[in-house]
């Protein structure tokens, strides 16, 4: 396997995050942020050889303030 690069879309469900799509290009991971309400993460990562080497958070969005 090479190294792969890709930009991955997870969701806050209750208090654990879920990765629930990945692409290879960046606008459609991005727009696929934008038109959701719930809290959800765009990450950029890079595998090589299927192990995951660098992970960088590129936007957080949705309810991100706790009330209380």
């Amino acid at each position: 396997m090479a190294r792969s690069e890709q930009y991955e879309v997870w969701i806050q469900s209750n208090s654990q995050w879920e990765m629930i799509a990945s692409f290879a290009d960046f606008e459609v991971a991005s727009s696929l942020t934008r038109t959701r309400s719930n809290r959800m993460r765009l990450i950029h990562t890079i595998y090589d050889e299927g192990k995951l080497i660098f992970q960088d958070l590129l936007a957080e969005v949705g309810l991100t303030r706790e009330s209380g």
